[in-house]
Order: structure tokens, then C-alpha cells, then sequence
């Protein structure tokens, strides 16, 4: 790979492509770095950068807890939920207090939905299935619920399933914070130069899909599974706004937050301080 190659790897969302959009086709000036893009599912670019696999990649908050002495979270390109976030939908009415000793269908177990359930409700159940199969682990019955990460969140209701508790919405009332879902990290190794480079323009791809934004969501739409462009713009809405061009006090203290809980719960073996990148490194 050239010297200046970068892989930018990510999840094949719509909310993902639109925040790349600029990047991928080239609307925006790459600083003299070749970006490539890499597109898989976020349990496995969070098992991916344990080897660090990617010069850039998205990851859950929770398992920014076993990387970051190898990578360092870019203050672009966070996923937050503002009062929702991951669901747990079941065929079945379930009580939210009742999901004790039930089994969750769940799309990884170093994604922050995962976390922020054990916050919730520390004692179930749970089978790893990858995160657009848990709805069918619900509907066959090997799960009594299912943990919904990405368009899902939007979507369940179709297929006839029930809302049984919205993680975001119970961390918005308990913590009265946005909740942390995942981010953008860059390895070390790259030095604090090409980091702050790279960041600038990771920023800016945001911001031009952000300004330009008819053009990037049909870009975006071809990876919006099952969905409208109605309902795909609503999604993109929820993850790529304001917050994503970067951490304000609140959300920095969030992702803290959740990782210092987890420590706690015992769910995070260490204590772990988030360092975030300087784009004038």
C-alpha cells in the first residue's frame, strides 16, 4: 500500500455513507492522502481494531475501552442519541423490569448497546447473532428480544414487533446526557501531524454532506436498508447532525460517563480516561 494510503473503514449505514459521502467521491480535498474505504459490520471493525487492522475506523464507545492505547477518538464523527438509541423489541409484550433471565438476541457483545443494556439490566441472557439477524432470532423464537442497533431502530414495528425499552431515552432520564454510541478512532502510529490532517478532513467530509445534504442522502439511500427516503433522511438525522462535527463538555463527559460505568458494573475489566484528538495537533 502507497505511503499515503489510508483506510477509512466504517458500517455499511446510511448514516455512515453520508457522513463519507464528500470523502467517497471526492467532493472535498483529500490533503494529498489516498482514502480507501472498507464497509463492515461494527462488531466486527471493533474485533478488527484489536490487531489494528485500519488506519481509521469506527468502533463502539464500549470497545474504545480496549483500544485506546492504540488508537485515539477523532472529535468528528460520533454517533449520539438524544433522548433514544438502541431498542429492545420483543413478539411478545415484555415489561421492561421483567427482562431479567430473558434471552437477547444481541449484535455483538463489544458494541455500546450491548453496555449501556448490562447498565440497564444486568442479568439476562444472550446469544451473539449478527446485528440484522436479531429481529429473525425474535420472530423463530430463539430469543424472547432483541437488541436493535442501526435502521432497525425505525423498522421494527413492521414486522410486528413491540418496543419494550428505549435505552436512550432511559440514559437521557437517568443521566440527563446524550447517550454515546460509537465514534471515528485514528492510530497512533500515524503521528500527531497526519492526525490532525486527517482529522480536518474527516471533518469536513461531515460538513459538506451537512451543507449539501439532498446530494449526500441519495448517496446515502443505497445502503438505507428497508427503508424510504422519508424514514432514511429521519435516521440520518438522529446520528449525523450538529454533534457529529464534534464533542461539545456534554458529550465528552458522556462518553467518560459510560465507560467509567462500566468499570464500575464490572463490565469494563479497567478504568479507562478518553483522549480525544486535536485537529491542531
Amino acid at each position: 500500500m502507497p505511503s499515503n494510503a489510508i483506510t477509512v473503514a466504517h458500517s455499511p449505514d446510511s448514516d455512515d455513507a453520508f457522513m463519507f459521502y464528500a470523502l467517497a467521491k471526492k467532493k472535498i480535498d483529500s490533503g494529498g492522502f489516498e482514502f480507501r474505504h472498507v464497509l463492515s459490520d461494527i462488531e466486527t471493525l471493533n474485533r478488527q481494531a484489536m490487531e489494528e487492522k485500519y488506519e481509521v475506523t469506527a468502533i463502539s464507545f464500549h470497545a474504545y475501552a480496549f483500544l485506546h492505547e492504540k488508537y485515539v477518538l477523532l472529535n468528528s464523527g460520533a454517533s449520539m442519541g438524544d433522548r433514544y438509541g438502541p431498542l429492545v423489541v420483543s413478539k411478545n409484550p415484555i415489561k421492561p423490569n421483567d427482562l431479567k433471565g430473558k434471552v437477547i438476541a444481541i449484535p455483538g457483545k463489544m458494541t455500546s448497546a450491548y453496555l449501556i443494556l448490562k447498565l440497564f439490566e444486568p442479568d439476562f441472557d444472550s446469544i451473539v447473532v449478527p446485528f440484522d439477524q436479531v429481529f429473525q432470532a425474535v420472530l423463530d423464537g430463539r430469543a424472547d428480544g432483541a437488541l436493535v442497533i442501526h435502521e432497525g431502530q425505525l423498522t421494527y414495528s413492521n414486522i410486528g414487533l413491540t418496543k419494550v425499552v428505549d435505552l436512550g431515552e432511559w440514559w437521557s432520564q437517568k443521566m440527563g446526557l446524550p447517550l454515546p454510541l460509537g465514534g471515528n478512532v485514528i492510530r497512533k502510529n500515524l503521528g500527531s501531524s497526519n492526525i490532525g490532517l486527517i482529522s480536518k478532513i474527516l471533518k469536513e467530509s461531515i460538513k459538506y454532506g451537512l451543507e449539501h445534504r439532498e446530494e449526500a442522502l441519495a448517496y446515502a439511500l443505497q445502503f438505507a436498508r428497508d427503508m424510504d427516503p422519508l424514514l432514511a433522511d429521519r435516521f440520518v438525522g438522529m446520528y449525523v447532525n450538529e454533534r457529529t462535527l464534534g464533542y461539545g463538555k456534554a458529550e465528552r463527559k458522556a462518553v467518560q460517563l459510560l465507560l467509567d460505568l462500566g468499570y464500575e458494573k464490572g463490565i469494563i475489566s479497567r478504568k479507562v480516561n478518553v483522549n480525544f484528538a486535536d485537529e491542531n495537533d
